[in-house]
């Protein structure tokens, strides 16, 4: 069971809007007709990567900064169901959901799966190693836009040996496609650093709504930042992440290289830990349908609010459970499993 969440800290009283991602107390107050009525939301609370961004000349991610202090704690939970051939289900009523924080039920007093504008950021391999399959990472791009809102904002990065902005929604989409399609794949993979510079990139996102979605085929071998850095960094961040692993190369684990053993382990640690997750494309052509589910699932989310009977701001992790009415075709959800609360 996967997680995917949004944190955030709210008074009830005037209309709150739809909210996807968790962390906690993320964001600036929104609005949308609901049963919840005023969101005075804190700041971002995000890991820094200043170093990495101020480096390739890019927005460093805000500091850390103290949440806002309010009188009742609303936790929203965005949660994704699929079904056993991994198409979203859209249709549950709220009475399907259960929601439990640290085991013990709680309430579900906001319920919407409403679509809204979404902050995208596509992170594309383009190292040596996907030289014989850029042509369907180029239509993997096409067919996750075929999806867009025309309200989302979106950027491309390309990574070999270090991460770089190849385009963004100031240009076209055709842009994005143009420029993919004149990149010569070659040299290393530095995936972490990817990561790190599309969360830093999110700082300054226009929706409240936002995801990475990485397409590669295998591990990091070059980033300066480290797996346990960017699981962490992404855990805490208000992006969910997809993951599309081209796994079809060589089926002889022998002629492969460490990082394109565990590029599958690694993809998943980082995807899971935002409530996303990687989806393997063991056959390349498969890489734009993965792409255009991926997109459609994003737009299909429904969001889970609740005050937590725990209500201490400890600076502690807070485990969430979601889970459905048993149904006659098996339905997977997937979320985030928890959060760290504001420290008082």
């Amino acid at each position: 069971m996967i997680a995917q969440t949004a944190i955030h800290t709210a008074k009830i009283a005037l209309l709150l809007p739809l909210a996807v991602g968790m962390s906690m107390l993320a964001g600036t107050a929104w609005a949308q007709a609901g049963s919840i009525d005023e969101a005075h939301v804190a700041p971002n609370v995000q890991p820094d990567a200043s170093t990495l961004a101020a480096s390739i000349g890019e927005p460093a991610l805000r500091p850390r900064t103290k949440p806002m202090r309010v009188d009742v704690d609303l936790v929203l939970v965005p949660v994704t169901v699929t079904d056993a051939l991994n198409r979203p289900v859209v249709d549950l009523p709220k009475q399907n959901f259960t929601l439990y924080e640290g085991g013990v039920p709680q309430p579900i007093r906001y319920f919407s799966n409403e679509d809204a504008p979404i902050s995208v950021g596509l992170i594309l391999d383009c190292s040596g190693s996907m030289r014989n399959k850029i042509e369907y990472e180029r239509e993997a791009v096409v067919e996750f836009f075929k999806y867009a809102n025309p309200q989302d904002d979106y950027f491309a990065i390309s990574v070999s040996s270090h991460p770089e902005v190849i385009g963004t929604s100031e240009q076209s989409i055709e842009t994005i496609e143009a420029k993919l399609g004149e990149t010569d794949p070659k040299g290393g993979t530095a995936l972490y650093d990817a990561v790190y510079l599309g969360i830093a990139r999110m700082s300054s996102a226009h929706h409240q709504r936002k995801a990475l979605v990485i397409i590669t085929d295998g591990g990091d071998n070059r980033s300066r930042y480290t797996l346990k850095e960017t699981r962490n960094m992404v855990e805490e961040a208000n992006v969910i992440t997809y993951g599309i692993g081209v796994f079809d190369d060589v089926p002889v684990h022998l002629f492969k290289t460490f990082e394109e053993r565990m590029g599958r382990k690694w993809l998943s640690t980082i995807t899971d830990a935002t409530g996303g997750r990687a989806i393997a494309a063991d056959d390349r052509k498969q890489i734009p349908e993965i792409a255009a589910l991926i997109s459609r699932e994003l737009r299909n989310q429904y969001v889970l609010g609740y005050r937590p009977s725990n209500d201490k701001h400890d600076g502690k992790w807070h485990k969430v459970q979601v889970m459905l009415t048993p149904s006659a075709a098996p339905l997977h959800v997937h979320y985030k499993q928890g959060y760290v609360a504001p420290q008082e």
